[in-house]
């Protein structure tokens, strides 16, 4: 008799422990769903240039310059400034150019080559934010003021702040 009261509590143990398997999968299957990262597609790409060694003013023609376009299209664009090939237009009393529709322009070289790094981690921002490519432009680009630090006699070292911003733009 002994033993016919053994053997059911242990059938009843081994119909007990599914039952915890089936609970510890649940809460694999759980974490498994948590862990799974949920991509959203983000509105915009942003870019940020923190203390360029750059005059604010060639930067922030710069920046008129690459707004409204794509960012193949500028890189290609800053490729060419840097090559002087191409006049960014600058205002002041600055010399004439003989670009088309340009009346007065530098070329910018050390500010479009810190410029070009930028452009391509937007790129890959744009890329990252699954915003198309082709259909994107830089809606935004500003440069403000960033801290400068004291030279000896009392000068100042230039820096600039840079934020370019894309979006996908309808054609």
């Amino acid at each position: 008799m002994a033993d016919e009261k053994q053997k059911p509590k242990v059938e009843e143990k081994k119909a007990e422990e599914p039952k915890l398997e089936t609970k510890a999968e649940e809460k694999k299957t759980e974490t498994k769903e948590k862990a799974a990262p949920k991509i959203v597609k983000k509105e915009e790409a942003v870019a940020k240039g923190n203390n360029l060694h750059a005059s604010m003013k060639q930067c922030m023609y710069i920046c008129k310059f690459i707004r409204n376009k794509s960012v193949d299209e500028a890189i290609a664009d800053l490729g060419k400034v840097i090559k002087l090939k191409k006049v960014v237009p600058f205002k002041g009393e600055i010399p004439h150019r003989s670009e088309p529709g340009i009346m007065s322009g530098r070329y910018p070289v050390n500010a479009s080559k810190l410029f070009i790094p930028l452009l391509k981690s937007l790129k890959g921002n744009i890329i990252a934010n699954q915003i198309d490519l082709d259909k994107s432009r830089i809606t935004f680009a500003s440069a403000s003021w960033a801290s400068r630090p004291s030279k000896k006699g009392g000068g100042r070292f230039k820096r600039t702040n840079v934020i370019l911003k894309a979006k996908e733009v309808a054609k």
